[in-house]
């Protein structure tokens, strides 16, 4: 039975990842240089200590000004993320996790402070009982430790949760946990591999939440 449903947040409920990766591939491009999707990949849902302009650095072979591309980065990222929506079915997921009166968590790798001041200006905070971050734990994904916090605040078993996630670093994170999980890719980890999951949705507004419950849910009874 499943009780409670578990979100990420970057790239799952709010699209940063895309936004992110292109703003960068478009600044490595002024530099006649280019960050392989594969090599970012690697940096989703987790934090890796990756530096994207040393990267450039070792591509163009000379120094650049970290502080100065820094800066511009992120008055790029946040002005486009200003204008940002929820991805499609996320208020309709959670709308609905309400009426079946499920209990709702996030976790993620990032910062408290970056995931909560979003999701105040997307009018969402207030469905979650329960956020953990990187702020609460020692290690993020692909470690199981923000999911198994997650559950145990929402004062649920890891086997009562149902985890959205959507990329691999996430999903291997909820598994460890002992979570079943399903994961939703936006653009940029679309062509990731995710391993031995649930389910795989395009979009939330796909599939009613109702209806991917009973089916996972139908999926564990038959696993047993």
């Amino acid at each position: 039975m499943i009780n409670g449903i578990i979100f990420d947040f970057d790239g799952l409920i709010f699209d940063t990842e895309t936004h992110q990766y292109h703003i960068l591939q478009e600044m490595f491009g002024q530099y006649d240089s280019e960050l392989p999707l594969a090599l970012w990949q690697n940096e989703v849902g987790t934090d890796g200590g990756f530096s994207p302009f040393h990267y450039m650095e070792q591509q163009i072979g000379k120094p650049v000004e970290h502080e100065l591309l820094n800066k511009q980065y992120k008055e790029k990222f946040l002005s486009v993320l200003s204008q940002e929506k929820p991805r499609d079915g996320v208020v309709e997921y959670l709308q609905m996790a309400q009426e079946l009166d499920l209990k709702v968590g996030l976790a993620s790798s990032s910062s408290y402070r970056w995931v909560s001041g979003h999701l105040k200006n997307l009018e969402l905070f207030d469905h979650f009982h329960c956020i953990r971050t990187s702020d609460h734990v020692e290690k993020v994904k692909p470690d199981p430790a923000l999911y198994l916090q997650a559950a145990k605040c929402l004062d649920l078993s890891p086997e009562a949760c149902l985890v959205f996630e959507d990329s691999a670093h996430g999903a291997t994170a909820a598994k460890r946990a002992g979570m079943s999980c399903v994961v939703v890719p936006n653009k940029i980890t679309s062509t990731m591999e995710f391993g031995n999951v649930e389910h795989r949705l395009d979009s939330m507004a796909d599939v009613p939440l109702k209806d991917l419950l009973d089916f996972v849910s139908a999926l564990k009874v038959n696993q047993q």
